[in-house]
């Protein structure tokens, strides 16, 4: 029995490489998924609080300040609502941030078969969370209201709150697979200048061949 155990924990301390590339999917699935959906209203709206009390983003809603009079819950429909969304500029800045969100997902899969793609891509899924994360502090939204119960405020997070404390994980994972990504860069590098210096016109030389022009 200890013998199974011992070939159990084996398999498992060599199997971090694929964990950092189903790492490296997960991340791009969460990217992609949820990039789709800031092109639909529902999830734009559901931002909104988010959005409205960023320092950086703020600017881009026309009326941050009215938004708390115009929120719906997920499912919700009121017209009036939406036109209000439409003309506070809602959805032009959620389609323009699920433009980014797919872009992050994509470049990080792309990582699959390329280095460099792979790079950039990890990069930015490590710098979103820190951005996210500031949403704790700048959303009053982001915690139970004082609304009669003896639980709110610190350290008591609203559904959304909860949501935001979870990037966490994808900041940590984010820099394992950035980390990765340098990693094949770095081993990249000696190869490739390992290969020129024994190309025929170096060795004939003694010296790097030079390119005409």
């Amino acid at each position: 029995m200890n013998g199974y155990f011992r070939l159990l924990l084996n398999l498992i301390a060599h199997s971090d490489r694929v964990g950092i590339q189903l790492m490296r999917v997960a991340i791009a699935i969460v990217f992609l998924w949820i990039g789709a959906l800031k092109f639909v209203p529902y999830e734009a709206d559901s931002i909104t609080p988010f959005v409205a009390n960023s320092p950086f983003m703020s600017f881009f809603y026309e009326h941050p300040d009215e938004y708390m009079a115009h929120l719906t819950h997920e499912g919700e429909l009121k017209p009036a609502e939406r036109a209000w969304q439409a003309a506070n500029n809602t959805y032009g800045f959620s389609k323009g941030l699920g433009t980014l969100e797919l872009m992050i997902g994509v470049l990080t899969l792309l990582g699959l078969a390329s280095r460099r793609l792979g790079f950039v891509g990890a990069t930015l899924a490590f710098l979103t969370p820190f951005v996210t994360l500031s949403f704790l502090i700048t959303t009053p939204e982001a915690w139970v209201a004082a609304l009669g119960d003896a639980q709110h405020g610190f350290p008591y997070l609203s559904g959304g709150g909860r949501l935001v404390l979870k990037e966490v994980m994808l900041l940590a994972g984010g820099l394992l697979v950035m980390a990765d990504s340098a990693r094949a860069l770095l081993e990249k590098r000696p190869s490739a200048e390992s290969s020129r210096r024994s190309s025929p016109d170096t060795l004939s030389s003694g010296r790097p061949a030079r390119v005409a022009g």
